[in-house]
């Protein structure tokens, strides 16, 4: 069976002293749960303070995007080894607001993916559809199209070391939600391109989350489905209760 994975995205959100008292109401709440493996992805400036607080928890810290060169003149920009000495163990790769905003690709995808893989990163990989592809009846379509020129270009064992994470972009911060079924669908054709690249194998182990306004309240619905593995939480991984909430439904 594979075991799930619940990972906070805190985009844009809190600083180094919001990050420490959100851990100090947190880890308390979640410290007695083994059901699945907790990730928290804070802002850049804040990931030393989070691994700091973490210590000793069963608390992972990820980053929330890095570069695919090891060093170099670019300017801003945060290498997987900088990520690892600084004490991430994930780092997500490919976010919806990365490709909507700072020009993701799926070949930057692929580049990242590698690059942290061969850091010792575990990656978790987001695609998904615009409301207009699925109003069109392009869902399949565009997934299957970020996965082949995405993660599709990595080796059989690099793919075994990635999680995915299915993010329908018309759900993410809108308060809409794809329905447990949908979700369900897609992570269902999501396995299937695995098996054609890989193998049946490499897509029954294939981690596979759900993104896009995962709540306390639509939590348990999600998580009823067999082909969901865990969720990438957004807005709601930011108070700690909430969060506590969904870790226990998983």
């Amino acid at each position: 069976m594979r075991r799930r994975v619940i990972a906070g995205n805190w985009k844009m959100f809190k600083t180094q002293s919001e990050t420490r008292a959100f851990f100090s109401a947190f880890a308390p709440l979640v410290g007695s749960s083994t059901n699945c493996d907790i990730v928290i992805a804070p802002p850049f400036t804040a990931i030393p303070a989070a691994v700091e607080v973490a210590k000793g928890t069963n608390i992972a810290i990820s980053g929330q995007d890095v570069f695919w060169e090891k060093d170099g003149a670019f300017t801003g920009e945060i290498s997987a080894n900088m990520l690892v000495e600084a004490g991430c163990r994930y780092v997500i790769i490919g976010h919806s607001e990365r490709r909507q905003f700072f020009g993701e690709t799926d070949e930057t995808v692929a580049k990242k993916t590698k690059a942290a893989l061969a850091a010792g990163l575990t990656p978790i990989v987001c695609l998904g559809e615009l409301l207009s592809h699925r109003e069109a009846g392009q869902t399949h379509h565009i997934c299957k199209s970020q996965f082949t020129g995405g993660v599709a270009a990595l080796t059989a064992d690099e793919f075994s070391r990635i999680l995915i994470a299915y993010e329908p972009v018309w759900a993410i911060g809108t308060g809409r939600t794809a329905t447990p079924e949908i979700a369900s669908d897609v992570h269902r054709f999501l396995r299937q391109c695995a098996a054609e690249r890989f193998s049946a194998a490499h897509a029954s182990a294939l981690r596979i989350l759900y993104g896009g306004s995962v709540k306390p309240d639509n939590i348990q619905g999600l998580m009823a489905q067999e082909e969901l593995d865990g969720a990438l939480v957004g807005g709601a991984s930011l108070d700690a209760k909430s969060f506590a909430t969904i870790v226990s439904f998983a």
